[in-house]
């Protein structure tokens, strides 16, 4: 599918020396803290960043919360400082900013327990809208639409360091110092093309997905780790082991891959280990096949001996035919709405919601069960465009979900 090049405004003309004269003030006590939450309630916008330590452990030490609030750049000691107030003060805000929010509001969720926020805007998600280009680091946009340039060179030092080194605090600092002027030509371009309400509608949906996955029980982990040639038996003992390894994480507060790294638990998965010498078999960290190899051969016997009433359902079917008669005129029908919309191609569809398409057509599904990525502004090209495409292809489309794939094990 080729990508339409129109995603290049020209460099807009900044005052950085402005920019570069923002004071920057650390928060340390309770009184700047409440000082700076009076701030925040008075103003409809603040961009923010984090920085966190989580090489060793299960829950990410936040170190530090960058802030600007327009007039000033705020360092907040974070590890001093009861912060209950402040995130209240952060959801309530219009509009919260961020560039790649992704691991911020996964703390940020952590720490608040709150609700799933409504007021974020991702700038690199908007960057992606002007750019066709999905993971743009924030250096490499402030280059490209700012012309400025800013040293990431601290951003795998010690931040629980203090004091800070002055390079550790002006790395901080910049890292939300251009993000208001970047927010605000990058909303100007998009307003220009008439899609800013896309980019504030998918930076809602990420945050709510962000949510869900900060928020989700244990017995459901194990669907993000599904591979669709996995029996009713191996899921079930995916899914204990998952909680079994989520459980022990939680307790000894060390990463789960420090237990059970995703390459050894697939190989454990497909060869269903029953006993110790089996299990040795598998890339399995040795220190934890001395610690934890009894637990894991447990789970897998328990497991077996399960009745099939009681093992969990199959998942949906995935498309897995390398064979898609209707891609031609799908990637048609995306690349006319793009070239309609002004948005980028591969922003309009993911693989992964291409997949319901596929589920609803062949078996006559309701549209509103669809993720809600696709109930918004794709809507329209959904039942106008990829739906009439897709339909004419149901028997093959029903066909492939219906094939088995090959799997060389023999569970």
């Amino acid at each position: 599918m080729t990508q339409t090049a129109y995603f290049n405004p020209p460099k807009p003309t900044i005052d950085t020396h402005a920019l570069d004269q923002l004071p920057t003030r650390w928060v340390r006590t309770e009184d700047e803290l409440y000082a700076l939450i009076d701030e925040i309630d008075g103003i409809d916008k603040v961009a923010l960043d984090t920085e966190f330590i989580k090489r060793t452990t299960y829950y990410p030490i936040l170190a530090l919360v960058q802030v600007n609030t327009g007039s000033t750049i705020y360092l907040v000691d974070a590890p001093r400082l009861d912060l209950t107030e402040f995130w209240q003060a952060l959801a309530e805000i219009p509009t919260m900013i961020w560039y790649a929010c992704g691991e911020d509001l996964g703390i940020f969720y952590l720490l608040a327990k709150c609700p799933p926020l409504d007021n974020v805007f991702d700038v690199q998600l908007a960057v992606a809208y002007l750019s066709g280009k999905l993971q743009t680091g924030y250096s490499q946009a402030l280059s490209e639409i700012l012309d400025i340039n800013i040293d990431k060179g601290e951003s795998q030092s010690n931040w629980l360091a203090r004091p800070l080194s002055h390079e550790q605090e002006i790395y901080a600092a910049n890292d939300v110092r251009y993000l208001l002027a970047l927010y605000e030509v990058v909303c100007d371009e998009l307003a220009r093309r008439n899609i800013l309400s896309c980019t504030q509608e998918d930076s809602r949906h990420y945050a709510h997905e962000l949510h869900e996955l900060a928020t989700q029980n244990d017995d459901v982990l194990y669907i993000d780790l599904l591979v669709p040639i996995y029996n009713r038996r191996q899921i079930a003992a995916l899914q204990q082991l998952t909680i079994w390894r989520e459980t022990l994480a939680r307790a000894t507060n060390e990463p789960r891959s420090f237990i059970i790294g995703k390459q050894a638990l697939r190989e454990i998965i497909e060869q269903m280990p029953d006993s110790i010498k089996l299990l040795a078999r598998t890339t399995l960290n040795r220190a934890v096949l001395r610690r934890h190899g009894d637990e894991i051969v447990r789970i897998i016997r328990q497991t077996n001996a399960l009745p099939e009433n009681a093992l969990p359902p199959l998942p949906n079917p995935t498309y897995h035919s390398k064979a898609k008669p209707f891609k031609k005129p799908l990637d048609a029908a995306l690349s006319e709405y793009s070239d309609t919309h002004r948005i980028p191609v591969n922003l309009l569809l993911k693989n992964r919601w291409l997949n319901h398409l596929l589920l609803l057509v062949a078996y006559d599904g309701d549209i509103d069960n669809l993720p809600r990525e696709l109930l918004g502004y794709r809507k329209q090209l959904v039942c106008e465009k990829l739906l009439p495409v897709l339909t004419p292809f149901k028997e093959h489309i029903l066909q492939v979900l219906n094939t088995p794939q090959i799997t060389n094990n023999n569970h």
